[in-house]
């Protein structure tokens, strides 16, 4: 699915009315009515409604909704339309001059003073102040009554965006003076905004809603931000065929686990294994072997010649893949061993974990990665990267030139993973859930995408593929525990389920 930018989606609007054809207020009805679908399946008709809308479009949507709430038997709506200006969008007016017919619904029209009402417990608040247009933070007024309805302790819904927040980049916005919404329910596709951290209190749970857009798919519509669907995720998955063996599905070889980090190396070699590798050798010192050969019999143990660390490069042209950095720690000799095994690697790589704070610490040894590997790094792993910045946008952006510029693929892991790739791209991830935030998580999303590298999947397949799976484990898994008592291992436990699900 594309994110598009504010001026995309406008330019997409005029492109429906024009090539539909449909008129901007039928379309605009379209939207309100999809809108107030969602209303009623999760609120009765007994709720008080108490709409905010501005002049423009986006009030026009809010206008609609009073209405169409009125027609389905809502019988406590009350709407305040802010026409400061007293100059309102065409759509507006008409919507204006539709409500007016419906004497049930309470209409007041603030053109200069405004006295707020009474917001309860009981009330549903509908945010449909401003919309996908807004280009500067708000001020004066406006501002006051988005505070106001944020002190309130009713449940406030945005229509399309919460008023305030702007589509993508925030980081001169007054973050003070945006609707912090319970629900968001946006047309079309999800804004950029919405999937950074920072904007969860804003945009709070948010649905896309379809209204029939059209979509040229040209340069009009061109983006570099994409949103994974499992359809799409699915036809990346390879069906194995009846006659594979061990040989052919693929050999990887992983360094992970310095001593007292054999947990690192057992959860990363199980989660391969999981993942359908045919043969995984496990790099590591002998310190880990008995632990290693306990927990997971399946795999070889090429054993380290330090007892207690990486110590010493090996050659890697008999596998198909190489995985490195769980657990094996940021020592002298492991830092200085690690460079050389990775810039003589012919094969794909993953690099995770202490590997990743090992190149945040000698910045210079990007440009010694190989093309086309994958970096897996979570918030801190990747400052070390990019360096600390001001907010989600301009580290997705940092992360996306630095994709571009050393050729390879980095995978922001998080609510919503970003993976950037070496021709620009982002897509983001949409499975995963809470309870991930676990120690470990990170060795299992590494086994995966090792996995999947060594059985022949193109670096930008396995990544996007990885974390689908990795994500949607954590989701089988939090089903049967729910998010606090997850821990790393439930994630490989449940990747049969993930894989069977996902061939549904």
């Amino acid at each position: 699915m594309k994110i598009l930018s504010a001026v995309q989606l406008r330019q997409l609007d005029t492109y429906t009315i024009e090539h539909a054809p449909i008129s901007s207020l039928d379309l605009m009805e379209r939207a309100s009515k999809a809108f107030v679908n969602e209303l009623i399946a999760h609120w009765p008709t007994n709720t008080p409604v108490k709409i905010f809308a501005g002049s423009g479009n986006n009030g026009g949507d809010a206008l609609a909704v009073a209405r169409l709430l009125a027609e389905n038997g809502y019988g406590d709506v009350s709407v305040f339309l802010f026409n400061i200006g007293e100059k309102m969008s065409e759509d507006c007016k008409a919507n204006k001059l539709r409500l007016q017919k419906y004497a049930e619904v309470k209409l007041e029209e603030i053109t200069t003073q405004f006295t707020p009402p009474q917001l309860t417990e009981a009330d549903l608040v509908i945010d449909g102040l401003f919309g996908t247009g807004l280009s500067r933070p708000l001020n004066g007024g406006f501002a006051s009554v988005v505070k106001y309805i944020n002190a309130s302790p009713s449940t406030i819904v945005s229509i399309d965006v919460p008023s305030g927040l702007m589509c993508e980049d925030n980081t001169y916005n007054v973050m003070n003076h945006i609707i912090k919404a319970n629900y968001t329910y946006t047309f079309h596709c999800p804004k950029l905004a919405f999937l950074f951290p920072e904007n969860e209190t804003y945009c709070g749970v948010w649905k896309v809603l379809d209204i029939g857009i059209l979509d040229p798919d040209d340069e009009t519509s061109a983006t570099t931000y994409f949103l994974s669907e499992r359809t799409e995720i699915k036809a990346l998955l390879k069906s194995r065929s009846r006659f594979a063996h061990k040989g052919s599905m693929g050999h990887a070889a992983l360094v992970a686990g310095k001593k007292g980090m054999a947990g690192a190396a057992v959860l990363a070699s199980k989660a391969c294994m999981r993942a359908g590798v045919g043969k995984l050798t496990l790099r590591t010192p002998e310190a880990n072997l008995p632990v290693v050969q306990m927990a997971i019999p399946e795999v070889v143990v090429d054993v380290d010649p330090d007892p207690v660390c990486f110590s010493h490069t090996f050659d890697t042209s008999e596998y198909e893949a190489l995985g490195i950095g769980p657990g094996i720690g940021t020592e002298l000799q492991t830092t200085q061993t690690f460079i050389e095994q990775v810039s003589q690697t012919k094969c794909p790589v993953v690099i995770d974990a202490d590997a990743l704070n090992i190149i945040g610490s000698h910045r210079g040894w990007l440009t010694q990665l190989p093309r086309n590997c994958i970096l897996t790094p979570h918030k801190k792993e990747l400052f070390g990267l990019i360096s600390s910045t001001s907010n989600s946008f301009e580290e997705l952006e940092r992360t996306r030139e630095l994709a571009v510029r050393q050729h390879i693929y980095i995978v922001i892991k998080g609510a919503f993973s970003a993976i950037c790739t070496p021709e620009g791209m982002v897509y983001f991830n949409p499975t995963g859930n809470p309870g991930m935030a676990t120690a470990g998580s990170g060795d299992v999303l590494t086994g995966i995408i090792l996995a999947l590298l060594a059985q022949g999947y193109a670096p930008e397949a396995a990544a996007r593929l990885g974390v689908y799976l990795h994500g949607l484990a954590g989701d089988i898994a939090a089903e049967q525990l729910g998010y606090e008592s997850l821990i790393a291992s439930d994630m490989i436990d449940s990747l049969g389920a993930a894989f069977k699900r996902m061939k549904k």
